[in-house]
């Protein structure tokens, strides 16, 4: 190793997988499906164009950003002790 580096780019490999994983989440999280005509948090009514914008939508636009800062929260917790946060 020379200046602290791997020399086989073990560190991109592993960067590349992190990104992948992370694409691959996304994809698996993104709705599908008819969309809601309620939204499942707060009951209140989502608009047509939401609805035909993001098939499969089950929150109206304030829930759904709630979620997601909520998720987004959860993962940079979770990632402070993971092994890439410790790479950088």
């Amino acid at each position: 190793m020379a200046g602290g580096w791997s020399r086989d780019g073990a560190e991109h490999e592993q960067m590349d997988a992190t990104v992948n994983d992370a694409l691959e989440r996304a994809r698996r999280a993104l709705p599908t499906g008819e969309s809601a005509e309620f939204c499942d948090e707060c009951g209140n009514p989502i608009p047509e164009a939401r609805r035909l914008a993001v098939p499969g939508i089950q929150h109206c636009v304030s829930c759904q950003t709630e979620l997601e800062q909520e998720a987004r929260a959860a993962e940079l917790f979770n990632r402070r002790g993971s092994k890439d946060s410790q790479l950088r």
